[in-house]
């Protein structure tokens, strides 16, 4: 039996481009398109952030502050969707990001946080809530949490006031209390830059204390929750999932995105056609006929 050289370079061709298309195919060829109007739903959620200086004590690593801006980072890569805002706040408050789905922007401003912001000492949880619900920008009585992360205890004793508003808007307060139970000293430099323990007016040494009763109140007023933080992984992220996230969405608005059309079922096709092409050519040589086989 003769084979055909040139049949089997067809078939080899055929083969060759068949596996070409459906490569082609598998890569997901997109053109054309068509617009699609998605809605955006999601939480305002307001971190607010004691800047105080007894945020320095460095019982927690690599010190209190610097542990609260890790695990918000954490919290940034769980949020998708939903709206988030930062304040930062000691014996006063002040709005340091405004509610917003720019999480890039609002990390900047985290990293700007340090506890040389606010000039005024002492740490104020009112202020921190009065401040944290001007953040919200609607009426509406509910969607909203503020996630309250501090070390500390309340200078000026009007939380609980604060935190009534807070319920009469809807707004569902969720407490962090960072350090240990027992609290720490803090460490600052002094003007020659020498490392000395944080003293008061009247010349003794600072102990910071959390006062866990209080931020537990806060909590409860509004229906939230407080968590502790005394070890290196409190898992902010944790709280966000398993409590923040399972509050009702609110729709944020609306917009057109642009949807490409995915033409993986053309290659597909064309590479179908080419295999049943190369199944169908046989190899063998066409017999050609001689005067012999012709009987002359």
């Amino acid at each position: 039996m003769s084979v055909s050289k040139r049949k089997q370079i067809i078939k080899a061709a055929f083969a060759v481009v068949a596996i070409l298309f459906v490569i082609f195919s598998l890569v997901q060829p997109k053109w054309g398109y068509h617009w699609e109007e998605v809605e955006r739903k999601g939480i305002d959620i307001v971190v607010a952030v004691d800047t105080s200086r007894s945020m320095l004590a460095d019982d927690i690593k690599p010190d209190r502050l610097g542990a609260a801006k890790r695990e918000i980072r954490d919290l940034l890569n769980v949020v998708e969707g939903d709206r988030i805002g930062l304040v930062a706040f000691a014996g006063t408050a002040f709005i340091q990001c405004p509610l917003t789905l720019d999480y890039g922007a609002f990390s900047l401003f985290l990293d700007d946080l340090d506890t040389n912001l606010i000039p005024v000492g002492g740490t104020s949880f009112g202020e921190a809530i009065k401040k944290s619900m001007s953040a919200f920008n609607d009426k509406l009585k509910k969607h909203k949490a503020i996630v309250l992360i501090t070390d500390g205890e309340d200078h000026q004793g009007n939380a609980i006031e604060m935190s009534k508003v807070a319920k009469d808007k809807g707004i569902i307060i969720y407490t962090v209390g960072v350090g240990k139970k027992e609290g720490a000293y803090i460490k600052v430099r002094d003007n020659r830059g020498k490392e000395t323990l944080l003293k008061d007016k009247e010349g003794k040494v600072v102990k910071s204390r959390l006062d866990e009763i209080i931020l537990n109140k806060i909590a409860i007023e509004t229906g939230g929750a407080y968590t502790p933080a005394y070890g290196t992984q409190w898992g902010l992220a944790n709280i966000y999932k398993n409590i923040i996230a399972r509050m009702e969405e609110k729709q944020l608005g609306s917009k057109k995105i642009k949807l490409y059309e995915n033409r993986y079922q053309i290659p597909l096709f064309i590479a179908l056609i080419l295999i049943t092409l190369e199944s169908l050519i046989g190899e063998r040589a066409r017999k050609h006929k001689t005067l012999f086989d012709r009987g002359g």
